[in-house]
């Protein structure tokens, strides 16, 4: 189903004043990062985020951002500029929670693919075994390569006309930009997943607004295991998948 997206109250209020869309340093946002990294990540020290390692990082630059400026060139802040929806959308997405990425943060997690610090902690699993869905590669690093086999052996016992929106995979780990940017795509990372293109639907093939055809029984799994969906996307990516747990749980 086609449906037209809507514009947000926050957007609309916003242009009618002129303004940017920004946010203060939230520390629920460092809070959750330190819980989803506990190995990495130490504490906040002011609008620094300590490191197991001693290196810091700055929180917030201090810098309105209007949407565009947030995908951009974003502070580890602006991660959290627009919480992630629970359950499956009812009306189209009207922000873009989770598709807003610090470079700098996730090249120190995953390492800087241009450099090759990613293909050496690329491993190989079996996608959907019970189905022959192939092997896909992706990242070790913080344990994602057992978070998408544990995503993979939920989905192998799905019914099985579910399958057929999982095989083939559109590809995983891929050292690029995000199309008509110059930011990292996660795929860069080793922690993004494509499916099956036949039955996924993507902002920028789409002539008629917001479509989606993935059930919510997929996104279910993949969500309780630590990955986000581009679907809950104003720039909508029906297909992908990526681990970003500090976005789910409390």
């Amino acid at each position: 189903m086609s449906v037209s997206r809507p514009r947000g109250l926050a957007q609309l209020i916003a242009a009618a004043a002129g303004l940017a869309l920004s946010g203060a340093a939230s520390a629920d946002g460092v809070d959750r990062l330190i819980r989803a990294y506990p190995d990495q990540l130490d504490r906040r020290d002011g609008n620094e985020l300590i490191w197991k390692d001693g290196a810091r990082m700055t929180i917030d630059d201090g810098v309105k951002k209007s949407r565009e400026d947030l995908l951009a060139k974003p502070d580890i802040d602006d991660m959290f500029a627009y919480p992630y929806p629970t359950g499956f959308p009812k009306t189209p997405p009207d922000a873009d929670p989770g598709r807003i990425r610090n470079e700098a943060f996730f090249k120190k997690l995953y390492g800087d693919c241009q450099a090759g610090g990613v293909t050496k902690q690329l491993v190989s699993i079996d996608w959907l075994p019970r189905h022959k869905g192939g092997r896909v590669s992706l990242t070790r690093a913080l344990g994602v390569d057992k978070r998408l086999k544990a995503v993979s052996d939920e989905l192998d016992s799905l019914p099985e006309p579910l399958i057929r929106y999982l095989i083939p995979s559109a590809g995983t780990y891929n050292c690029r930009v995000i199309a008509g940017t110059t930011q990292p795509s996660a795929h860069g990372y080793g922690i993004a997943i494509d499916l099956n293109t036949r039955f996924s639907d993507y902002w920028r093939w789409s002539k008629g607004g917001y479509r989606n055809q993935i059930p919510p029984e997929i996104v279910e799994i993949f969500e309780r295991h630590g990955f986000i969906w581009g679907g809950k996307w104003a720039h909508f990516d029906t297909m992908h998948f990526e681990f970003r747990p500090e976005l789910l749980g409390d």
